[in-house]
């Protein structure tokens, strides 16, 4: 007999795992949950969530509630008769009413290895934390903010030219797999939750487009793993004449000691460098505000940045 399964998931994130569920003889996916249309783009046109797209393609039964607190929204979910609800970045919070209404309970595909960076951004947290690796969490929903006993953890290496966008694309797809490992001793009862060790907890809390202004009283190394935590968003930005440039790719330089934080101190076939607290950052790729994405090394062309203070 089929496992019924709710889904619950909102962003790109989400998208591979529900493709994974909706191929398997053993699962049958009684309803989507998603998050309401947005507005998005200059036009501010409502917008669907990536998930709600892929569930219509796959002609399932998409569900959209504001709140999952409301009476009628859990009533409607209970009347699912789910075996089990499989939550990745919906983005709502499950009541208690919620987590107890699959007689299998709730489990969430965290992108982190538990308990380190419970919270809103764990991929981009363990780049800016400089990480050597991270991973997938199948985790038991309880509660508290990603305190669920753990299922099934799969660990990935974060490579050295990872942005939060290349990490998130491989651990989207690592998410589907190991639910798909989890399914069976989910269903059968042999997979059993190990708690987690709070005392190892640390939060990723949400980006804030003020964290992404780059400090460069700061060291080189740190303000290169923003560049790479912040891409695709908040994006890292430095000022200059009261304007935001984006920075969208930077490696660590030499710069020559004394230099005064923000000052480039060469340019050079590849881009500029910028003198920060402890070594130079090389800027390789930069974008003026109302501008395209180029290159550093042709944006450094179109005038003399020798010596230039960054803000």
């Amino acid at each position: 007999m089929a496992l019924r399964i709710i889904y619950a998931g909102t962003p790109s994130f989400a998208v591979p795992a529900l493709d994974a569920l909706a191929v398997r003889a053993d699962v049958e996916i009684v309803a989507v949950y998603t998050q309401p249309d947005r507005p998005a783009g200059r036009g501010q046109r409502l917008t669907p969530s990536p998930v709600k797209e892929r569930a219509l393609a796959l002609g399932l039964p998409v569900r959209q509630p504001e709140t999952l607190k409301a009476a009628e929204a859990q009533a409607e979910l209970a009347q699912c008769a789910a075996d089990l609800m499989v939550v990745a970045a919906y983005g709502l919070i499950l009541p208690q009413a919620v987590l107890d209404a699959p007689c299998l309970g709730c489990v969430n595909i965290h992108a982190s290895l538990l308990p380190r960076w419970r919270g809103a951004a764990p991929i981009a947290r363990a780049i800016e934390a400089g990480d050597a690796q991270t991973g997938i969490t199948i985790m038991k929903m309880a509660a508290g903010l990603d305190t669920g006993d753990m299922l099934l953890t799969r660990s990935m290496p974060i490579q050295p030219d990872d942005t939060a966008a290349s990490l998130h694309d491989r651990l989207a797809v690592q998410g589907a797999e190991a639910l798909c490992a989890a399914l069976p001793g989910i269903r059968d009862g042999s997979l059993v939750g190990v708690p987690q060790d709070d005392a190892l907890a640390t939060y990723a809390a949400k980006l804030t487009k003020a964290e992404a202004r780059i400090d460069w009283r700061e060291s080189a190394a740190l303000i290169v793993r923003r560049v790479r935590a912040f891409n695709p968003a908040p994006v890292a930005f430095m000022q200059w004449q009261g304007e935001p440039i984006k920075v969208w790719q930077a490696e660590e330089a030499d710069a020559r000691p004394g230099a005064r934080p923000g000052t480039v101190v060469a340019v050079d076939k590849r881009g500029f460098v910028v003198a920060t607290a402890e070594g130079g950052v090389r800027v390789l790729v930069c974008q003026k505000a109302g501008g395209k994405r180029i290159a550093a090394a042709d944006f450094a062309r179109q005038g003399e940045w020798l010596g230039v203070q960054f803000d």
